[in-house]
Order: structure tokens, then sequence, then C-alpha cells
């Protein structure tokens, strides 16, 4: 074995040469040891890459399968959607849902609000009641006039607005 050595190369550039020289050059036979590690190398990495393949495959199916609009689209149906259509959709499902989820966290929000209105108003309740009955009666029927004479000014400025929303309470 001759190797031509280059008087600018560095000492670990010629190692790697010869390193290089020796693993490709020679011409291999079939039953040399270093013929049989290199094949067992080529199928141990090609056994890796499928592995790694089928990983990313069965991961799109994942994803397939839990997208709404591409349930239907399994591996016998007449269309079947490639990964860019699937990413896409997936992106537009998420998109979707955290709209869904704000619009519920708002809807979460003015419930909270509805019932502090509302245990204020049971904590009002019962005070009144503590004080008595015929006091709260006459504060109540303070009240309902004075409600009468401003229930028509208060018609006319909810016109056009959302309604707010009355639940019956017993007492």
């Amino acid at each position: 074995m001759s190797y031509a050595v280059s008087p600018s190369m560095s000492d670990d550039e010629r190692d790697i040469d010869i390193e290089s020289d020796e693993e490709d050059g020679g011409g291999y036979s079939r039953g040399s040891g270093q013929y049989s590690q290199q094949v067992d190398k080529r199928a141990h990495h090609n056994a890796l890459e499928r592995k790694r393949r089928d990983h990313i495959k069965d991961s799109f199916s994942g994803l397939r399968d839990s997208v709404p609009s591409l349930q239907g689209e399994k591996d016998g149906s007449r269309f079947q959607a490639s990964r860019a259509q699937i990413l896409k959709k997936a992106a537009d499902y998420i998109q979707f849902m955290r709209r869904k989820n704000a619009a519920h966290q708002q809807d979460i929000d003015d419930l909270k609000r509805q019932n502090e209105v509302l245990q204020t108003q049971i904590r009002s309740l019962e005070k009144a009641k503590m004080l008595g009955v015929g006091e709260m009666h006459a504060q109540a029927e303070a009240g309902k006039y004075q409600e009468d004479s401003e229930g028509s000014d208060r018609e006319n400025s909810t016109k056009g607005k959302r309604a707010n929303k009355k639940m019956k309470t017993s007492v």
C-alpha cells in the first residue's frame, strides 16, 4: 500500500486519509470480516431508517385520525390526504379549537360574574330576613315603586342592546 502524503497535510488529515484508504481500498472478498461488518452496519442502518419512517408514518396517521375533517380518509378510501394536507388541516383545527375555547372561557367568566351578583343578592335577602319580615316588606314596596318609575327609562336605554339574562330565584 502506498499513500500519497502531501507536505501541506496535517497529521490528523494524514490519519483520516490512511483510514479511508484502508476502508475503501483493496477489493473486499466475500469471506472477509470487514465486508461482513460493513454489510451488518448497512443492514442495521437500513433497519433504523425503516423504523424512523414507520414512526413518522404512524404519527401522521394519528394526527389524521385526530382531525375530524380527515377522519374518513383512511388508507382504503378513494382520497388519501397528503402529509401537507394533514398538517394544514391540523393547524386549521387547532386554530378553530383555540377560538372555541376562548368563547367558552368568556362564557365561564360571564357565568362567574352572574354567580357573584346572585350571591350578593342572596346575602342581601338573608340580611333582610334577619331584620324582620315587616321592615323587608316595606323596603321591597319602596323599591318596587322606584323600579316602576325607572322602568320606562330603562326600557328606552336598552333598545338595540343585548338583553340581560335574568334568572328566577325563590326564597
